[in-house]
């Protein structure tokens, strides 16, 4: 019977170097079907070989917890084949682990690190001992972070560093410290333990080798990510710029080596298949056989895999450990989604849009394809999900929905209202399908609808959607985001009413605005606090305020979109204390920064400003061009209107004001995110004005009441009069 197990599981090798592992499953069941009495080595190790094949490459769980139950039940009485024994328990710990049954996998774990103390060193070498150790502690700390007891999980990962140390292996040894920063991301209770971490994870990194640093890719994709999700988190851009760059090249260069890997499994597939023709034949080819040696050599080198059974999952993985830590790995795709994410993230606050518009269309590009894979397409809820999918798909909806929001965000950035009414309408679908795994998301949307609001003049509905936002979320820090969100609504709407909202949201928050960890959460406080201190008509201690909270956006957030934002209001603060000399400086330097944005309102905004200035200031004209200019504010902005201004992108601002108040009159008939409400025929989508008797008239309307600037001279600055423009 040995010999024919032999010739099963030979078999059963070659249906996996072909990719057909049910093809190998097959080969196994029916060694351990057969009828025959086996001896209890050989009944183990087929059964465990197929419960590893069903958990790796099926949904079949069941099945597989069904072989390892038999397969400990069999090694129970075989004290000498400890090995097979943490195989078995490693193999049910991942089992429990993906269907959910996380007080199971605990059990399992700790029944597993018992019998680990209690071996004999006999029966045991020391280096398999703490390697074993190193598998069980990782898989614990999986399991309590879980359930969300972080310092129990930190422990764990404090034992399983202490055993890689032992072993003096640098890659296990940065696994777990890279998993502790990772935990620490999770429970961020003290910034210095966690600023501890992301340096001890940086240091081990750095001491490996060349060598080694290239063999252990999925160790560098994971700590660059958490040491740049670190340094957003505590809004050190300089620095995370630094790390999203090598993690940019480090993905293109993965992509390439992974084409590279795609073709030479193709090549060898083919050869595989010829060889076994020959066999078929009685016939054998040399030149075959060094072509086959030579093709599994250069996928040697290219991925740095040794075994032809690891190299099976290269395409959708990236390793993050070597056995007994296999159940350790990082979904390629995700990263490369994440890589995208993150270049959004730092580059989104520099203004780089084009760019940050192509890596939001690629990351979701890939997580809808991966999505597709589970099983995921358009009509699809939460109880069609697979239970061992459940984890998969909930981690890439959540990048997708991180996605979203930043497309909203860049969507509103650059006024284009309808795309970012979409997304958000996309967001509240994907909510109402899979509301479990989203359940984070509600508040996320509902705050997103107030940016949208706001961004359309609707304030009153923008303060309503800020302060539901508050309501469905227990972050303090979010809590606060939304509610300084909702006083700056209220700021915008005016009455007195308001403004004494405004107060009572924004004045609590400020004096406990030093327990956020974030400088972003504290610079939005102050921004309101000042716009507070401004409508109070408090103008010399906002200047102060705002003056100061300029040197931390520039330093620290290096945001040109707020910067610019905050030069504004300086210099309507200027304005009004009044110092117009100062407030034409200030604006010139808001201007400076907008135009390296693609913030069209802004622009425009500030373009008109300056023009009341220019009025203002008799000396302006000399002081930032020629006496030609001096003394005609109007030809001024006319000129400057025109050397900033292109056809298709500013003939929306012509009409904006009007289509604002238009859609603020009817805030009360119509719903401000309901895509049920655009006209198809509008001139902000169709980037036309509309032909009617009144056009005349039209051009001769002031932009400003009180004031001779009409839209026909912006409209000819812009060049809007020319023919027509249709999307």
């Amino acid at each position: 019977m040995e010999v024919v197990a032999e010739g099963l599981w030979a078999l059963a090798d070659d249906s996996e170097r072909h990719r057909d592992f049910g093809g190998a499953v097959k080969c196994l069941e029916a060694l351990c079907q057969s009828g025959v009495s086996l001896l209890p080595m050989i009944e183990i190790r087929t059964r465990l070989r197929v419960a590893s094949l069903l958990l790796s490459h099926s949904h079949n769980l069941n099945h597989a917890k069904s072989h390892l139950e038999r397969a400990l039940l069999l090694l129970k009485p075989i004290p000498s084949a400890l090995p097979l024994k943490f195989r078995a328990h490693s193999l049910l710990s991942r089992c429990y682990d993906l269907t959910g049954n996380v007080p199971q996998q605990k059990h399992i774990i700790l029944r597993a690190l018992a019998l680990l103390r209690s071996a004999e060193p006999s029966s045991l070498p020391p280096s398999a001992a703490l390697l074993w150790s190193c598998n069980f502690q990782s898989q614990l700390a999986s399991a309590l972070v879980v359930e969300t007891d972080y310092p129990a999980a930190l422990n764990s990962l404090a034992e399983g560093f202490s055993a890689a140390s032992e072993l003096r292996l640098p890659q296990f040894q940065m696994f777990f410290a890279a998993s502790t920063l990772h935990v620490h991301l999770f429970h961020w209770d003290d910034p210095a333990t966690v600023e501890a971490a992301a340096s001890h994870s940086t240091e081990l990194w750095n001491s490996f080798s060349h060598d080694l640093k290239g063999r252990c890719r999925g160790l560098f994709f994971y700590n660059e990510l958490l040491q740049t999700f670190y340094l957003l988190k505590i809004c050190d851009y300089k620095s995370a710029a630094q790390h999203v760059n090598r993690l940019d090249a480090a993905m293109k260069e993965d992509q390439k080596k992974l084409s590279e890997v795609k073709e030479l499994i193709e090549q060898l597939n083919n050869v595989n298949q010829r060889l076994a023709e020959l066999k078929v034949q009685g016939k054998s080819d040399p030149a075959l056989r060094v072509n086959q040696d030579l093709l599994h050599e250069q996928l040697r080198a290219a991925t740095g895999i040794d075994s032809t059974e690891e190299m099976l999952g290269f395409e959708d993985k990236i390793l993050l450990g070597s056995p007994p830590l296999d159940g350790e790995w990082l979904p390629r795709s995700a990263v490369y989604a994440l890589v995208d994410l993150v270049i959004v993230l730092q580059g989104r606050p520099k203004g780089v849009f084009k760019d940050c518009g192509k890596r939001i269309h690629s990351g979701m590009k890939l997580i809808r394809e991966e999505l597709q894979k589970l099983g995921i397409g358009v009509n699809q809820r939460e109880m069609d999900i697979k239970h061992s999918d459940i984890w998969m798909v909930g981690q890439y909806l959540l990048l997708l929905m991180q996605f979203l929001e930043n497309k909203v965000a860049l969507e509103l950035t650059r006024t284009e209202y309808v795309e970012a009414q979409e997304a958000i309408v996309q967001m509240r679908n994907w909510f109402i399908r899979f509301p479990t795994i989203l359940q984070g998301c509600e508040s996320i949307i509902e705050m997103l609808r107030g940016q949208y609001a706001h961004s359309v003049g609707c304030f009153h509905e923008a303060s309503f959607h800020y302060l539901e936002a508050t309501k469905l979320t227990e972050s303090k820090s979010m809590q606060s985001m939304c509610q300084v969100y909702a006083a700056v609504s209220f700021i915008c709407i005016g009455d007195a009413e308001s403004s004494s909202q405004a107060l009572d949201l924004v004045g609590p928050i400020y004096k406990i605005m030093d327990s956020f960890v974030g400088v972003r959460e504290k610079t939005c406080i102050v921004f309101a606090y000042g716009l507070l201190l401004m409508r109070q008509h408090n103008l010399q201690e906002a200047r102060n305020v705002l003056s100061k909270l300029m040197q931390i956006i520039h330093y620290l957030l290096q945001d040109d979109k707020l910067l610019s934002q905050l030069l504004s209001v300086l210099s309507s603060t200027a304005k009004a204390l009044p110092d117009s000399s100062r407030a034409c400086n200030i604006h010139y330097s808001s201007r400076t920064r907008t135009r390296s944005l693609d913030d069209r309102l802004a622009d425009i905004f500030i373009l008109l400003v300056l023009y009341n200035l220019a009025r203002m200031v008799e000396s302006i004209g000399h002081e930032r061009h020629d006496e030609d200019i001096r003394g005609k504010p109007q030809d001024y902005l006319e000129w400057m209107l025109s050397l900033t201004c292109s056809a298709s992108d500013y003939l929306v601002f012509v009409k904006y004001n009007r289509a604002l108040r238009r859609r603020y009159d009817a805030r009360d008939h119509i719903d401000p995110i309901s895509v049920t409400y655009i006209d198809d025929n509008n001139e902000w989508l169709m980037r036309r004005m509309k032909e009617d008797n009144d056009a005349e008239d039209e051009q001769e309307d002031l932009v400003f009441d009180d004031e001779l600037l009409t839209w026909g001279t912006v409209a000819s600055a812009t060049v809007v009069e020319k023919e027509i423009y249709r999307t």
